[in-house]
């Protein structure tokens, strides 16, 4: 359990109270070519640690940082990063980066600014957002001009810009306090969630389940910001409040989120949303079927290549489910944790990520080793029917609590815990490296930023077959335009050592 930090946000149950923390809720229960870029059947397989080749790679200490938050984002430069929600010097959180072999390197300490203006305890459940650039974006909690959070950019060597203070409008509308980061929407702005504020009144005022209501804003790479949705805009809230899972942006260029209250059973909802803020309501958890909604603590949905999204219901079933719901808002409970003897499947599920060989892998908070909830936790995968194996059990001696996973573009996975100070682990299924684009939709002519390990020597780029003009800008990124003729689908790379392919599909827009 996180001690001696000052919790600025919402911790949100199902009843409309607050809480002073999420863990302790656990514990009730239990560019262009000439530039060069600077760097509902339940099938259960046995657990075993055997398999995977998993290792620490870093232990923090508190004074490089403490409580690192859910996932890493992959830079330009082929490093890792991530923030810790606590420590550094002076103590409310870092930005920091890791290679792929485990070496870190804090990038920013902050409250560097006088009264913390450049923002402290940066977000709890959420990742950092890359542009094309190589800059990164996100948020905090607390600090800047006004005392409820900010959105920064920062560059990879630690070149902070903080883009807006919350709270900076009439009436705190943009309240702030958020608990996730921004992603990076079609159009190349950010797009984020704050669990309070509104443009309906001041705070926007109680809703009917007595929690203020929340916000959908936008913010442009420059730091322009405006809100674009005020939840409980409909009668009785049935489009949701309090959101605060991180936005995934959709292949069809709209955002999809969840929301914590609110909804037709007041449990939350998930929702889909435009760029200019048209919201519908695909689901709103129900908890006569088992399902808990996107309580505290709420990680991010993905879209898998299936086109479906995926997550995971932290409370529902009572020790957390995996979900699955289509586009069109058809929703399937795919797993109950804990359904196995002393928790051995592991118990309240947090980040999950798609696999190169299209399986999903994720971890659990807790469980894995029983009795109860008592265990350290679980790395596991599950295949999109809800086929789960358990791949690893913390022991507490490699971490407890991890929270999050991304696979790099080598092929290993790499994630965090968070109990004690923290740890950086890998772990590895046998998958081989492969590359990602950014962004993953452009037009014709654009220039694509393309991820990977080992890129020296590429031979040739295709754009769903089509061959691509391209450029080598170092071994961890290659800038490709979108050729004349080409068509949605993977993007290759051809290399002396062989083919590597993209993760997902690049879109093709008019």
């Amino acid at each position: 359990m996180k001690s001696g930090k000052r919790k600025v946000i919402y911790g949100v149950r199902a009843s409309g109270t607050l809480t002073s923390g999420w863990r302790r809720s656990i514990g009730l229960l239990c560019l262009i070519f000439s530039a060069a870029i600077t760097s509902p059947a339940q099938d259960v397989q046995p657990a075993t640690n055997a398999v995977g080749g998993f290792q620490t790679l870093f232990s923090f200490n508190g004074t490089n940082g403490q409580y690192p938050e859910l996932n890493f984002v992959q830079g330009l430069d082929g490093n890792l990063y991530g923030t810790t929600n606590n420590g550094g010097t002076p103590g409310p959180g870092t930005v920091f980066k890791v290679t792929q072999s485990g070496t870190l390197t804090t990038v920013y300490n902050f409250c560097a600014q006088v009264n913390c203006t450049d923002g402290s305890y940066p977000m709890e459940l959420g990742f950092l957002a890359l542009d094309t650039d190589g800059s990164l974006y996100g948020t905090t909690q607390g600090g800047g001009t006004n005392g409820f959070g900010t959105i920064f950019k920062i560059t990879p060597g630690g070149n902070l810009t903080t883009l807006y203070s919350f709270c900076s409008q009439p009436n705190c509308v943009d309240q702030g306090l958020p608990y996730s980061g921004v992603v990076r929407g079609a159009d190349g702005n950010f797009y984020g969630v704050t669990p309070g504020g509104g443009l309906s009144g001041p705070l926007c005022g109680p809703s009917p389940d007595g929690i203020t209501c929340g916000t959908v804003y936008k913010i442009t790479p420059q730091g322009a910001f405006r809100i674009i949705y005020s939840f409980c805009s409909q009668a009785n809230c049935t489009d949701g409040s309090v959101p605060i899972g991180q936005l995934v942006s959709g292949a069809d260029g709209n955002l999809y989120g969840t929301t914590s209250s609110g909804g037709g059973h007041g449990l939350g909802t998930i929702f889909k949303i435009t760029l200019s803020g048209k919201l519908t309501t695909l689901h709103s958890f129900d908890p006569a079927a088992g399902q808990g909604g996107c309580q505290v603590p709420c990680a991010p949905m993905i879209q898998a290549t299936n086109g479906n999204f995926y997550g995971t219901d932290f409370y529902g079933g009572g020790s957390g489910t995996f979900f699955e719901i289509t586009p069109a808002g058809g929703f399937t409970t795919l797993y109950n944790f804990c359904s196995q003897p002393n928790c051995t499947d592991g118990a309240f599920p947090m980040g999950i990520v798609q696999g190169t060989d299209k399986s999903i892998y994720g971890v659990t908070a807790w469980g894995g080793s029983g009795p109860g909830y008592s265990g350290a936790g679980t790395l596991f995968k599950i295949s999109p029917a809800g086929s789960l194996t358990t791949l690893h059990t913390f022991n507490s001696t490699d971490g407890s609590q991890p929270s999050g996973l991304v696979q790099a573009t080598n092929g290993r996975f790499y994630g965090e815990t968070e109990a004690g100070d923290g740890t950086i682990f890998s772990f590895s299924v046998g998958l081989g490296p492969f590359v990602e684009t950014l962004p993953t939709l452009g037009k014709v002519g654009e220039l694509i930023r393309i991820l990977g390990t080992n890129l020296t020597s590429v031979t040739g780029v295709s754009f769903n077959g089509t061959p691509a003009a391209f450029r080598v800008v170092s071994g961890s990124l290659i800038l490709a335009a979108v050729p004349t003729g080409a068509t949605s689908g993977l993007v290759t790379v051809t290399t002396p050592a062989g083919t590597l392919k993209s993760n997902t599909r690049f879109v093709i827009v008019p």
